[in-house]
C-alpha cells in the first residue's frame, strides 16, 4: 500500500482545533481566577465614580470666579474623598478638596493647590482654571450595566482588578482541559531512578505537564508504559474522562511502534498520521471514544515543539481563546539560510539587536532533535515554510518566542 504524503502543519492544526469545542463553565472566586479564561461577559455593577470627583488635591470653585487671578476666595469647607460636602459653592466661595473627593454643587472646576496661598478660612488663587478642569464625571471609568470583560478573556492582574473595582466577586471560566501524558518505552525512565545502560531518563512528561499547567491545563501522569502491547492498552484505561490524551514514543515507523496498535484495542480511531514538520514528523490524531488522543514523537525536542504548537492549540481550543492556534510574530532574520525541503522547520534560535537596533533572530548552527539543551537556550523558534527559497541576512521570518510572557515551553 503507498504511504500517504505528509500532512501539512497548517491542516495538521485546523484539524486538531476544529476537534474541540469550549468546555463547559464554571464558577470561581475572583481571587482564583489568575490564568483563567472567561465563560461569560463580565457586567459592572456599579457606576465608577459614581458621581463627579476631584482629580486632585487643591479647592473646588467656579470657573467664572477665576477666570481673572490673583482673587481671594473665602473657603467654606472641605471634601475628603468618600465625604461630600454638604453646601453650596457659591459666587466667591470655594471649598477645599482632595484627590477622590466628591466635587461639591456649584462647583464646576478645580484650582490645584500649587496654584493657591491659604490664610484662615481665605485662599488665593494664583492660576485659573476652565470649566471642567481636573473633574472626573460619574461613569468616566464605567456606567452600571457596562460590559467590562468579554468572555473568552485570558484573565491576569489588569483583568482581576477592573473585575473588582466593578464589584465582581465571582466569575463564570471555563473548566481547565484535563490531559493525560502517557510515557512508552522500555528504554526510559524517571529523573532520579537507576539509569540502566541502555536507558535514558524520561523528560517529555515533566516538560510538557509544565507547559499544559502554563496553558491553562490540569496534567494528570498516567506513568510509563513498557514496550509491551497488552500493558501499554490497560494503561491507557486511565485516558477515561480526560479531555486529551498525550502518548509520548511508539509513533514512528518501525517493529516497536505500538501504539497504533495497542490503543487499536481500545477502539483507537486515527485522523492522521505523519505531518510535514521538523521536528516532529510523526504525529498521530485520533479519538479513543470520547477522549481525544495527541501521539508525540518520543524525542524530547520533537515532543516539546509538537506541544508548543498543536497541544497548545487544543488548550486554546478548550478553553475558547480567541485568536490564531499559535502566535507567531515578524522578526528579521540575523543569518542567511539555505533553502527547505517538504518539511515546515521549526529552528531553534536566539534573540540579538542588530546593527540598527533592530531584533534579529539567529538559528543554532546545530538543530540536531536530540539536543535539549539547545532548546532550554533558545529565544525563539523561526519557522521555515516547506519548500522555502534561501533566505538572506535581513530578511523577514516568523518565529514563535519562546518566554515567560508568551508562555515558558
Amino acid at each position: 500500500m503507498a504511504r500517504q504524503p505528509l500532512m501539512p502543519v497548517d491542516e495538521a492544526l485546523s484539524r486538531i482545533t476544529r476537534a474541540f469545542s469550549p468546555l463547559p463553565p464554571e464558577t470561581v472566586a475572583l481571587d482564583a481566577a489568575l490564568g483563567r479564561v472567561l465563560a461569560e461577559d463580565v457586567t459592572a455593577r456599579l457606576t465608577q465614580p459614581p458621581v463627579a470627583v476631584s482629580a486632585m488635591d487643591g479647592y473646588a470653585v467656579r470657573a467664572a470666579d477665576v477666570a481673572k487671578v490673583p482673587v481671594d476666595l473665602r473657603v467654606l469647607g472641605e471634601a475628603p474623598a468618600g465625604r461630600a460636602f454638604a453646601g453650596e459653592v457659591v459666587a466667591g466661595t470655594a471649598v477645599r478638596i482632595f484627590t477622590g473627593g466628591p466635587v461639591p454643587r456649584g462647583a464646576n472646576a478645580i484650582v490645584i493647590q500649587e496654584d493657591t496661598e491659604r490664610a484662615g478660612d481665605r485662599v488665593t488663587v494664583r492660576e485659573g482654571a476652565s470649566v471642567g478642569r481636573y473633574i472626573r464625571p460619574a461613569g468616566l471609568d464605567f456606567n452600571r450595566g457596562d460590559v467590562g470583560l468579554r468572555a473568552g478573556t485570558l484573565l491576569g492582574a489588569r483583568e482581576i482588578a477592573l473585575a473588582a473595582a466593578m464589584n465582581v466577586p465571582w466569575v463564570a471560566v471555563r473548566r481547565r482541559p484535563r490531559v493525560g501524558l502517557l510515557a512508552t518505552g522500555d528504554e526510559i525512565v524517571r529523573p532520579g531512578e537507576p539509569v540502566g545502560a541502555n536507558q535514558i531518563v524520561s523528560s517529555n512528561a515533566l516538560g510538557l505537564a509544565a507547559l499544559i499547567r502554563s496553558r491553562g491545563g490540569v496534567p494528570i501522569d498516567l506513568g510509563i508504559a513498557p514496550d509491551h502491547r497488552a500493558t501499554l492498552s490497560a494503561m491507557a484505561d486511565g485516558a477515561k474522562g480526560l479531555d486529551l490524551l498525550l502518548t509520548m514514543g511508539g509513533a514512528s515507523v518501525g517493529d516497536h511502534d505500538l501504539v497504533q496498535a495497542a490503543l487499536g484495542d481500545r477502539g483507537l480511531s486515527v485522523d492522521f498520521w505523519r505531518i510535514a514538520m521538523r521536528p516532529g514528523k510523526p504525529l498521530i490524531f485520533g479519538a479513543i471514544g470520547e477522549t481525544k488522543l495527541l501521539g508525540l514523537p518520543g524525542n524530547p525536542v520533537s515532543s516539546l515543539v509538537c506541544g508548543l504548537v498543536f497541544v497548545a492549540a487544543a488548550l486554546r481550543a478548550m478553553l475558547g481563546l480567541a485568536g490564531p492556534p499559535v502566535a507567531t510574530e515578524t522578526v528579521e532574520l540575523g543569518v542567511p539560510l539555505p533553502a527547505n525541503d517538504v518539511r515546515q522547520d521549526y529552528l531553534r534560535s536566539s534573540l540579538i539587536v542588530g546593527p540598527k537596533g533592530q531584533l534579529q533572530a539567529v538559528p543554532f548552527d546545530r538543530q540536531d532533535s536530540s539536543m535539549l539543551s539547545l532548546l532550554a537556550r533558545a529565544d525563539c523558534l523561526v519557522i521555515r515554510p516547506a519548500l522555502a527559497p534561501p533566505a538572506k541576512a535581513g530578511d523577514p521570518v516568523s518565529m514563535i518566542r519562546l518566554s515567560v510572557t508568551g508562555g515558558p515551553l
